[in-house]
């Protein structure tokens, strides 16, 4: 038996380059059937970072059906949701319906026919233009057919100065020019909704709807309709939610029931309601399984998204679990809930359902995202877009662990460890390797236990790296999201803060190498813990919140412009912990190199604060850099700024951590 050669930790040579791991960002999403075909979006980041349309066509090929420049992709809440959807025309063929990210008008596309995308929307002139997401295609509607969606409208200069509505746009173009022809179906007394849910009778509609200062994983209220002959909406009534419901998903049973997902009970849980059953003038609704402690829904980040859908057999299809979620597929007569056999340990929030067939996006810690087939009559699964093909040798892969360890007061703190690994090197004895405590964006939100090549460009050269889901983070139930209330800046920052002691404690890291990193509310934390600890020799802050009276003064989008309200406290009651928790004005605390990578587009963090953080820096001797990038957003998706954020980020940790490699190009850290 052979050993594997010493050498530092860190200076491993590695086959996973950062023009590798970009080349394998982001995933296939926002899925659905036309037809018999299944269709979804795939990301292009060697194509300036569009997005395409893929089309699995009966006979087993796929394409992609929208070229460059076209982006089907939505700005809606600045997040965006489901982009497009499609039907079969009745002349043959399909119709697809998308979303061009570029000016965000609605286009209508018949790929099998001679003609090009035509508009079916009008530019704005008012701010951010007129947005649309979670299309779904009437054709019976109207005398040309009809899409109905939702509106997001901007009604002046101010990011906050906007309305959203369903609304009912006709196929036959004439709303491109003429902004009257769009029929506004529910009135915008609800500052967000989802897209309209149709009964199967195609008398009903339902909706989700939320206000401020609640965000949608804190309560929601569910709209219920009549439609009429000639598609209107009437007798608008809330069904189910409030303040403290957190109702994310609703579909129709085909018996005329509403299915939905509420937090009610402390995790999200699939129920069903009768929306005639009246008792007591309140309407029931009835649990389809015992509590079993599992989230079957998530956070309303996008509008439309899928944990469940039914399918024509009186089977629901499901994603469920603690922490990532799996497939299942549920027996609401008898509560038998089986899950789907396979390698893939994580699946997104995307499912569609065709006949027996089910088709979702998942991935494993040693696969990435691919569109996966289950059909239920044969309980058989097949990939059938977007295979994972290795791109590197696995052996180069780091073994993660799926780890919960106890804070300071007792409470669990949840993370995923990546340790480093490389197949012909280990570290000399006595030398423990470095680590990357990264924090995920949010902070409502989830990092899943998955292959990602931009933790294996670290693990495979001998840097570790841990990825905590800190208190506030989703897949745990509300009271686990609910630590975070008010809390924002202390328990984030102390769970991350627990989990690097725990592993020096362990002995499986070096106390004097550690660093911090995240992006968006990740940003935020990595900042945090940089002005508030002395925990970390660097750290690497991503298009960052770090001005909280600013942010939350006009200073972001109007979906989170009152998110602090949950997060810090209101800002009218304790001004002053907006003043003491924001990193900018704890620049003077701050003594270790950071690195500050900022979108110049980004409407979400604008890089106006990146500059007064930069602006209390100045002068005081600490090591740093900053990138900012022309075109990005929130969040980076052109290939070649990944390629230079990720060697950038190599660069800081080599040279703070003192590792001695020369394939690294060189960032400036000014003082």
């Amino acid at each position: 038996m052979t050993t594997a050669p010493e050498a530092p930790y860190g200076s491993w040579p590695s086959p996973i380059d950062a023009a590798l791991a970009a080349s394998h960002d982001g995933r296939p999403d926002h899925l659905s059937t036309v037809g018999d075909e299944v269709w979804w979006t795939e990301p292009r980041p060697a194509e300036g970072g569009r997005r395409t349309l893929m089309r699995r066509r009966a006979d087993g090929t796929t394409e992609s059906v929208l070229p460059a420049p076209w982006n089907p992709r939505s700005r809606v809440i600045e997040y965006g949701g489901q982009p497009w959807a499609g039907t079969v025309r009745a002349e043959g063929g399909p119709l697809v319906v998308f979303v061009h990210f570029a000016d965000q008008r609605l286009y209508a596309y018949a790929p099998d026919g001679p003609d090009a995308p035509r508009p079916l929307t009008p530019v704005s002139g008012i701010g951010g233009g007129l947005r649309w997401v979670d299309p779904q295609v009437r054709p019976e509607q109207g005398a040309a057919g009809e899409v109905w969606c939702v509106l997001e409208e901007f009604t002046g200069p101010g990011p906050t100065d906007v309305r959203r509505v369903v609304a009912a746009v006709p196929l036959d173009g004439s709303a491109a020019e003429d902004r009257s022809a769009v029929r506004e179906l529910s009135d915008d007394r609800d500052r967000f909704v989802t897209g309209p849910r149709v009964s199967h009778d195609g008398r009903r509609a339902a909706w989700i709807t939320w206000n401020h200062p609640e965000m949608p994983w804190d309560g929601t209220v569910v709209l219920l309709a009549e439609i009429t002959e000639t598609g209107e909406f009437t007798g608008v009534r809330p069904l189910v939610g409030d303040e403290c419901e957190s109702v994310c998903q609703i579909e129709w049973d085909r018996d005329g029931t509403l299915l939905f997902v509420s937090d009610l009970s402390d995790w999200w849980e699939l129920q069903r309601i009768r929306p005639d059953a009246v008792a007591g003038g309140v309407v029931p609704s009835s649990r389809l399984l015992p509590p079993l402690g599992e989230e079957f829904g998530g956070p309303l980040w996008k509008i439309g998204p899928r944990w469940f859908h039914p399918l024509e057999n009186g089977l629901i299809a499901v994603l469920h679990g603690k922490g990532s979620q799996r497939l299942g597929i549920l027996d609401p007569e008898t509560g038998e809930l089986a899950d789907v056999p396979g390698h893939w340990t994580t699946w997104a929030d995307t499912l569609a359902v065709h006949g027996s067939r089910v088709v979702g996006v998942a991935a494993s810690p040693r696969t990435g995202y691919e569109v996966v087939e289950l059909d239920t009559a044969t309980g058989r699964t097949r990939v059938i877009g977007s295979a994972h093909r290795d791109a590197v040798d696995p052996a180069y892969l780091s073994a993660p662990q799926d780890r919960t360890f106890t804070g300071s007061d007792g409470r669990e703190i949840h993370a995923h460890i990546h340790p480093p690994h490389h197949p012909g090197h280990t570290g000399p004895e006595g030398e423990l390797p470095p680590y990357i405590v990264a924090a995920h964006g949010g902070p409502t939100g989830h990092a899943p236990l998955v292959l990602d090549l931009e933790i294996a460009y670290f693990t495979s050269r001998g840097i570790g790296v841990a990825v905590v889901n800190y208190g506030g983070s989703t897949g745990y139930g509300r009271r686990y999201r609910e630590r975070l209330r008010e809390q924002w800046g202390v328990v984030d920052v102390a769970d991350c803060a627990a989990v690097a002691d725990a592993l020096v404690a362990e002995g499986a890291a070096d106390p004097r190498r550690l660093a911090i990193r995240g992006g968006s509310a990740g940003g935020w934390t990595a900042a945090a813990s940089l002005t508030g600890t002395d925990r970390y020799a660097c750290g690497t802050i991503l298009f960052p919140v770090l001005d909280l009276e600013g942010w939350s003064a006009g200073g972001t989008h109007d979906f989170e412009s009152q998110y602090l309200e949950s997060l810090i406290g209101p800002a009218a009651e304790v001004p002053e912990r907006y003043r003491e928790r924001a990193p900018i004005n704890r620049a003077d605390r701050l003594t270790a190199p950071f690195l500050l990578l900022q979108g110049l587009d980004d409407r979400i963090c604008p890089p106006a604060q990146c500059d007064r953080f930069l602006a209390a820096v100045e002068g005081r001797g600490v090591p740093h850099a900053y990138i900012a990038f022309e075109g990005e957003g929130h969040g980076f998706r052109r290939a070649e700024t990944l390629i230079r954020a990720l060697e950038a980020e190599l660069s800081l940790y080599v040279q703070t951590f003192g590792i001695d490699r020369g394939d690294v190009p060189p960032l400036e850290l000014r003082t």
